[in-house]
């Protein structure tokens, strides 16, 4: 009796000193640094490629559509491959850190390759398209993973993985606005005219910023207790997934999301230049989706309030009502430009609550399956629902707009602008709502996230 009011004393103890345990501010603007960087790059990839390809690379809605699902799923295989390397990796420098600083010159070079248009033709230019994306891919998800797998390493606290979270949303938030506001402009301003060379230049600008980003957060955030961590052999991190119904939950609901979230920023642009005839506006609507930030800010205080569950369902029903909201306002910019704002807020906290919930089913799958598969966990959580998600909504809208037979730089016939509205407006309202359902199949598991990291904790003692 007496041992095992001492256990429990020294369990108390240990639950006083992980909530003593305060992350100081520069590493948590150092982690922030590593979405604001990666989102730099991949928001303009996710964003601009498509029309990259149709409209300045020159090639059919058609074929690029297609070459964008075929290059993410070939890249989405790279995934779970990426997170058994993580959780095999044992340096001086912890478990995921190291690939801030091994990845992030890779990463920048063939981002920009991608939006290089070099002086090829035919099968030449799809071949090298397909080969520069899939590579700018792998390698996004090679330095996007330790991004999602090292919270848990930050942290034992779960307060503190949700702050933790917070300021790497906002970070990553940061990046998209730069992405959304500048890109554009930065093409007329260095191209002079001449697109092909403004995105190539443009490219090259965001991936040096992306570089020192990367640099800044390997030099400053530390990972705790990974010394300690055995490297996991395949057959062990596979186990960790089974029976593992909140991360199942997680990867539906995220998967969803990327794939409407991506449907509605590829399909801006179109909106903007062809429908509403505002092509100017796309980085003012850019802009003013910062406001995002304010939800990223509040999500450890929304959580506080509700739950990580309730967070996430709001946020996805504010993206989907917001953005059936633009088809009823018609021609007024103004209103479209307000309920894209809107809208921005809940993408931007849907995007941020996986990350963290992430963090508590790898610690479900500790405590059903005594393996702490991090890595596995989070990458396909992650990487592989942004990856996979991404394919499938750029390839969408594509497909919409070729059999409603969008042709690039051309006054559009009213089918053709029917099926950019489905595209943009239509699809992510639905995408979203869809998303929400696993969620209301989440909340026992939630309900049970304290009681399991007690046990956890007592293992360890």
């Amino acid at each position: 009796m007496a041992g095992e009011q001492a256990r429990e004393d020294i369990i108390i103890s240990e639950e006083e000193q992980i909530q003593g345990n305060k992350i100081p501010l520069y590493q948590k603007l150092s982690y922030s640094l590593t979405d604001f960087g990666g989102n730099l790059v991949f928001v303009t990839i996710s964003t601009y490629l498509l029309y990259f390809y149709t409209d300045v690379f020159g090639l059919s809605v058609g074929v690029a559509g297609t070459l964008l699902l075929i290059t993410r799923f070939v890249d989405g295989i790279d995934a779970p491959i990426w997170g058994l390397l993580i959780d095999r990796t044992r340096t001086r420098w912890g478990q995921s850190r190291p690939y801030f600083l091994w990845l992030c010159v890779p990463f920048a070079l063939f981002s920009w390759l991608t939006f290089t248009t070099p002086d090829l033709s035919g099968t030449w230019k799809v071949g090298y398209a397909a080969v520069t994306y899939i590579f700018a891919g792998v390698l996004y998800t090679g330095i996007s993973s330790p991004m999602t797998s090292i919270l848990p390493n930050l942290s034992k606290d779960p307060k503190e993985r949700v702050v933790l979270n917070s300021y790497r949303m906002v970070g990553g938030n940061i990046g998209l606005l730069l992405a959304n506001s500048v890109v554009l402009p930065l093409v007329a301003i260095l191209g002079k005219g001449d697109d092909q060379k403004g995105f190539s230049l443009t490219l090259a600008f965001l991936g040096i910023v992306a570089i020192i980003s990367f640099l800044i957060a390997f030099a400053n955030v530390r990972e705790i207790s990974t010394s300690e961590v055995k490297s996991i052999p395949l057959k062990e991190s596979v186990k960790a997934t089974k029976q593992n119904w909140p991360w199942i939950l997680i990867v539906l609901t995220n998967l969803l999301y990327w794939i409407g979230t991506t449907v509605r920023s590829s399909g801006l642009i179109y909106y903007f230049q062809y429908n509403i005839n505002a092509k100017n506006l796309v980085p003012i609507a850019g802009s003013f989706s910062s406001i995002a930030i304010i939800g990223m800010i509040l999500i450890p205080l929304m959580v506080k309030l509700t739950n990580k569950r309730y967070v996430l369902i709001g946020a996805l029903l504010t993206s989907a009502i917001s953005n059936a909201m633009i088809f009823f306002v018609g021609m007024n910019t103004t209103a479209v430009i307000i309920f894209y704002a809107i809208g921005s807020v809940g993408t931007g906290v849907a995007a941020a609550m996986p990350f963290v919930m992430l963090s508590d089913a790898v610690d479900f799958g500790h405590w059903k399956s005594g393996i702490r598969a991090s890595g596995l966990l989070t990458t396909i959580g992650s990487a592989f629902c942004v990856k996979a998600g991404s394919g499938i909504g750029a390839f969408l809208p594509s497909q919409v707009m070729s059999v409603f037979n969008y042709v690039p730089n051309s006054t559009q016939t009213p089918q053709a602008l029917f099926g950019i509205e489905l595209s943009f407006v239509w699809m992510p309202a639905i995408l979203f709502t869809l998303a929400v359902i696993p969620m209301f199949f989440y909340g026992k598991y939630e309900k049970n996230e304290e009681n399991i990291r007690k046990k956890l904790l007592k293992r360890e003692i």
